[in-house]
């Protein structure tokens, strides 16, 4: 009956956590060995054979034929008397083969091997996992969220293998219940207490690309490549993009017939607004199209620095910087440049640069408006204090009183 039980255990584990045969067989004789070294001091004098089809196994011993009175180790040896009730025909120096019952190891022992078997098997079924998804590191994956907790979601894949997604690598909109289908991209996998520990990601870059290269199948392909991604996970990405072959536009294929295919991309991001740009090595042209939708006047390169002045006519300015700085931030990022915006003046237009106030405004509070595009008194004017409140770090008594300075300059 044990035998019985102990098979059934076998074809559970090889059923449930799909181990093949080689490994599984293996493993058994493993564990039936060590028990073997415990119960005898040694395993070399026996023979195990498992057969998974049937769901049965045999263990042999083989021990060699000593005149009675002989035996000095009742493991390899035999006497000749108990020989002959085996067999008649043993002679002293043959080897006697018998099998040993699965019964007779004892229930104490017959429970230890269970355990030790259901111990390395899971052992096993980790490894597994833990070898499968480091091959799968940047691959998009779909699971059900099974537990959400404040800080991680817990996710299961097809096999219910658990992957985790925390709380900093989730888009900051979103909300998931459990019972909910999710896609991630599998960012770092390593052991922790002998425990893979898989963890995924909404909010980087790869996530971003894996899914334009399943909405465009030109990308997929290799006939458009993705040079470089910047983002801030669920307000706005960038992406350049590249095409080898001239009769392929990368920016309308990845955009699709009015937006179909990055409307898609866009939806699974929670309404992240994704601008595809032409990539190109003029870096003049580069950032120009790295600062869409604003329409760039002038730029003066710093190449040795790494720096970009851009001049921008008034009504541009805002359009460059974008909501809360991201914009020129995400520019920057993109083309490896730091750019300060200028506004650029028009020629009959009267204005004066805001480092002409440096005797009665703070060169700190200077510094923080030129760091938003004013680098002027109408510049900064032309804003609202709501405006300037929210795009700078300034208080709003200390905007007012600016605002105050600079206005005694045209009255």
């Amino acid at each position: 009956m044990e035998n019985i039980n102990l098979i059934d255990t076998f074809s559970e584990f090889k059923e449930l956590k799909n181990i093949d045969r080689a490994t599984m067989i293996s493993v058994l004789e493993d564990v039936f060995r060590s028990m073997l070294q415990k119960m005898f001091t040694t395993d070399e004098n026996f023979d195990v054979i498992i057969n998974i089809d049937k769901g049965d196994f045999e263990i042999w011993r083989n021990r060699e034929v000593v005149e009675d009175g002989k035996v000095e180790d009742p493991n390899r040896q035999i006497s000749l008397s108990e020989a002959k009730k085996i067999d008649g025909d043993y002679e002293v120096g043959e080897d006697v083969t018998d099998e040993v019952k699965f019964a007779d190891f004892g229930r104490r022992a017959i429970l230890a091997l269970r355990q030790n078997l259901t111990a390395r098997i899971l052992d096993l079924e980790k490894n597994n996992v833990y070898l499968k998804y480091s091959d799968r590191v940047g691959d998009i994956i779909t699971g059900e969220v099974y537990q959400v907790w404040k800080r991680e979601i817990l996710v299961l894949d097809e096999e219910a293998n658990e992957l985790i997604l925390p709380k900093s690598e989730q888009i900051p909109s979103d909300y998931f219940r459990k019972g909910d289908t999710i896609r991630a991209v599998v960012i770092n996998v390593e052991m922790r207490n002998n425990t893979p520990l898989i963890v995924l990601s909404r909010t980087s870059p790869v996530f971003l690309e894996r899914l334009f290269e399943l909405e465009v199948p030109e990308i997929f392909d290799g006939l458009i490549t993705i040079k470089k991604i910047v983002r801030v996970p669920g307000e706005r990405a960038k992406v350049a993009v590249e095409s080898y072959d001239e009769r392929i536009d990368p920016v309308g294929a990845c955009v699709g017939m009015k937006g179909s295919r990055i409307h898609g991309i866009v939806r699974e991001l929670k309404n992240e607004n994704i601008d595809v740009i032409n990539f190109t090595n003029n870096i003049q042209l580069y950032i120009t199209r790295a600062l869409s939708p604003a329409k760039i006047s002038s730029i003066k390169i710093d190449q040795e620095n790494k720096k970009a002045e851009v001049y921008l006519k008034p009504n541009e300015v805002s359009l460059a910087i974008g909501k809360g700085g991201l914009n020129i931030k995400l520019a920057s990022q993109l083309t490896d440049y730091e750019i300060d915006v200028y506004r650029e003046a028009d020629e009959d237009d009267e204005d004066v640069n805001l480092e002409e106030f440096a005797d009665e405004i703070d060169g700190w509070i200077l510094d923080e408006l030129k760091a938003v595009g004013c680098d002027t008194a109408k510049s900064v004017l032309e804003l609202t204090v709501e405006d300037l409140v929210k795009r700078t770090d300034l208080e709003e008594e200390t905007i007012k009183e600016v605002i105050k300075i600079l206005k005694a300059e045209f009255e």
